[in-house]
């Protein structure tokens, strides 16, 4: 496990914890964060503070979760719903451990109260790192229920079991509500807790088995509230004035007076932001957002501005190879033997390639946006879907010049996050308009222009891949060196684990290239790209550095391949040998390259890859991927079946096929739907997506010139779950990452050329074909 991820899994571990899974009685009364039973959609408006049962007892084994005297069971969810109905597969994980009914599983999504501990959605981690508290948390509560229904009856509680909300003993039952209504008491030493028996995989009924997702029906009706929906009596609106880039822009004067004749504007306030998170902003105030957005119109704003804005899209590409050619710049990730220049040196022969990925926009349905006000305590309170609350809570807190025990960070549902949402920005400047209002209750909503403009995209990047062979074409060496804006390093540097020299890199721009293929020394460069950084503020997208990472790795081993005269899946499953560092280890990682080389297998049976006859011009490609990271792969397989048309250039996608070892599944539908979405989207991105820097910021601002894949384009999907019995891993990301190179592999089976920059556009085509 890298130093990044064991950080991670050291916090999640201590919220296990934190108050010490106290299993005690406790009344009904002051609770925080709990919305109405029934309204699964993120709706933190919906508590009332009324009780919620109708004795007011109620059983809290532990953080994560209450059982109330009518037996409904409330599972606390930290992690943002978004679409993947993420609430639903952590509470059956709970409540399949607990033994409760699934008919009395509820589902708060909670805020950021201290409490909580850390709080993020991103990384393809919710279930991967609910699975083990959740699983605990469940087997405290069903242990003090068991006992408790065993005391009542005079028994060992051996001869009891916890089942679908009751306990059990030969003929006599109890169930969970009446246990709490008569009263609990039972706690647990830490030691303690580490010691609970867990349920046998074989005895757990809703793990891997489809149940009724709990969000469902909120969704289908309209009354799931998103961001967008928040409302607060008094609140006014706000509509923003961007600068003209991202850092580095000063108002230097602004001219409101044609905006004072728009009916219901009131003030255009000029942002100063102590935390630099939204500089040269002005935020125009009106009674709707329809005034704000008019006024905004009419009013003249000058600024300074500072070097970012001549900035284009190949400077920042130009930069990177520069950085790439400067030697020992970066980050030296650690490998088994890093130092590959006596290979190199010695090698028969040297293979080298470069492979380019454009800046990719988020375009998520929902446009940014936030709602701030001072509450009656003095609390500034900020209501928005976020991603990463533990990120964003501080900078808003030093936004506004207090402690982060004076701000609360409301989580509302998310109309599509795709890693936008976990850089929080577009929160500050509601808040500090909202201070400049004296704390009165702003709404600020960005326009679809304004989302894109001001969007964490993902960075262009630059990789130059090399490998070596020797007089009989075995691999004897490979290098990776790879340079991008680094997400991490500007948003949460702390996070950054540390090279191999000592050097810090970003996890997010790196892994995927420190692949699980045998190739003798292995030297893996991460280099931060500082002009994009100084630019634009790199975001997470929806697989991050993975997107072009093994978009280089595995359109490289497939060209490798085919420049030793071999299969390339053959060639693959050569390589991916299960020894030394990759053997895998427990828990996520166990039977490391072995596990890769069976999707492979796999997906390219299904595929029929090799064993088809083809029309010209049509080729199946194939390609395999581990995200998100060796600490926690998801290994897939990928295969991708497409014809090129020569006259203009056009790729049309027939069918994917995917075979994915994610460990257990918990949720079958929603991993299916998180693999079919990311296949959809690493297509998208192959084929279609992309924009460039002019002047310092995007050229593409509205879906009519940035055309993301569209309905028409969607081809078959086939997929196949490998069945497993390992601790689950990640599901949101891992199959974007597959595409683009089997996409590519396809494109050189069919038609002979290799193309090596995201997009493939028809023109890029036409002119590989020109040759």
């Amino acid at each position: 496990m890298g130093e990044f991820q064991r950080t991670l899994a050291a916090k999640a571990a201590s919220q296990m914890t934190r108050r010490g899974f106290l299993i005690a009685m406790t009344a009904a009364g002051a609770t925080f964060g709990f919305p109405a039973i029934g309204r699964a959609g993120m709706d933190p408006a919906a508590d009332d503070g009324a009780p919620v049962t109708a004795t007011g007892n109620r059983f809290e084994p532990s953080l994560w979760y209450w059982i109330d005297a009518d037996g409904t069971v409330n599972v606390n969810i930290i992690r943002a719903e978004m679409g993947q109905h993420v609430g639903t597969a952590i509470a059956r994980i709970l409540a399949d451990e607990l033994g409760a009914n699934w008919d009395d599983v509820r589902i708060t999504h909670v805020d950021t109260d201290a409490k909580w501990g850390f709080m993020v959605t991103g990384g393809s981690w919710s279930v991967w790192q609910s699975w083990p508290v959740y699983r605990q948390a469940g087997a405290a509560g069903r242990i003090a229920l068991i006992e408790a229904a065993a005391g009542e009856w005079g028994i060992d509680p051996s001869e009891c079991e916890a089942r679908d909300g009751m306990v059990r003993a030969g003929d006599r039952s109890i169930s969970f509500g009446e246990l709490v209504a008569n009263g609990l008491e039972r706690s647990f030493t830490e030691e303690e807790l580490k010691e609970l028996p867990l349920k046998p995989l074989s005895e757990l009924t809703m793990v891997g088995k489809d149940v009724q997702q709990l969000d469902i029906a909120t969704k289908t009706t309209g009354e799931a509230i998103y961001g967008l929906d928040a409302e607060i009596d008094g609140m006014v609106y706000g509509a923003p004035i961007l600068p003209p880039t991202r850092y580095g822009c000063t108002v230097t004067n602004l001219d409101d007076s044609e905006a004072k004749s728009v009916k219901g504007y009131q003030q255009a306030v000029v942002i100063e932001d102590p935390s630099g998170t939204a500089p040269g902003w002005v935020v125009v105030i009106g009674d709707t957002l329809f005034a704000a957005r008019q006024a905004a119109d009419a009013i003249k704003v000058e600024w300074s501005t500072g070097p970012s804005v001549d900035v284009s899209e190949e400077d920042i590409l130009n930069h990177a190879r520069d950085l790439i050619d400067a030697g020992e710049v970066g980050s030296i990730l650690h490998t088994e033997d890093h130092e590959t220049a006596p290979a190199l040196d010695a090698a028969a022969e040297l293979f080298e390639a470069e492979y380019t990925t454009s800046t990719v926009l988020h375009f998520q349905m929902e446009p940014t946006n936030a709602t701030a006000f001072r509450n009656a305590d003095g609390i500034w309170e900020v209501h928005s879907g976020n991603q990463w609350q533990s990120l964003t809570l501080p900078v808003l807190a030093k936004a506004v010049g207090v402690g982060e025990n004076e701000v609360i960070l409301r989580s509302y549902m998310l109309g599509g996050g795709f890693g936008r949402r976990l850089n929080g920005d577009y929160n500050v400047p509601a808040l500090l308009a909202s201070k400049a209002l004296d704390g009165k209750p702003v709404k600020l909503v960005l326009s679809r222009e304004q989302d894109a403009r001001f969007d964490s995209p993902r960075s262009a990047s630059v990789q130059k891949l090399r490998m070596a062979f020797d007089n009989e074409g075995a691999v004897t060496a490979m290098e990776h060196h790879a340079a991008a804006g680094w997400p991490t390093q500007i948003l949460a540097p702390s996070f950054m684990p540390e090279g191999a020299n000592g050097e810090p890199y970003d996890p997010f721009a790196i892994d995927g290239a420190d692949h699980w293929y045998s190739v003798g020394a292995h030297k893996v460069r991460a280099i931060s790209n500082d002009l994009a950084n100084d630019t634009f503020r790199p975001g997470w997208l929806r697989s991050v550095g993975p997107g072009w990472t093994f978009w280089a790795v595995e359109s490289f081993m497939d060209e490798a391949a085919r420049k030793l005269g071999k299969d390339p899946v053959q060639f693959r499953l050569d390589h991916l040998k299960a020894e030394g560092l990759n053997a895998g280890s427990a828990p996520y990682a166990v039977g490391g390259a072995d596990r890769q080389a069976n999707v492979l297998s796999r997906v390219a049976e299904m595929s029929g890859y090799g064993k088809t006859e083809l029309p010209e011009g049509t080729a199946i490609g194939i390609a395999t991927t581990f995200g998100q990271s060796r600490s926690m792969p998801t290994w897939i397989g990928g295969a991708v079946k497409l014809s090129v048309d020569r006259e203009d250039g056009t790729v049309k996608v027939d069918k994917i096929w995917l075979a994915v070892d994610c460990g257990i599944v918990v949720d079958p539908d929603g991993a299916r739907a998180q693999c079919e979405g990311a296949a959809l989207w690493g297509l998208s991105m192959a084929l279609h997506e992309g924009t460039r820097f002019d002047n310092g910021a995007v050229a593409d601002v509205n879906l009519d010139t940035y055309s993301p894949l569209r309905l028409e384009d969607v081809p078959e999907l086939e997929i196949e779950f490998v069945d497993s019995q390992e601790a689950p891993v990640g599901l949101g990301e891992p199959a974007t990452t597959v595409i683009a190179p089997a996409v590519a592999n396809a494109i050189e089976e069919a038609v002979g050329v290799r193309m090596r920059s995201l997009p493939i556009t028809p023109d890029a085509l036409l002119n590989a074909l020109a040759g």
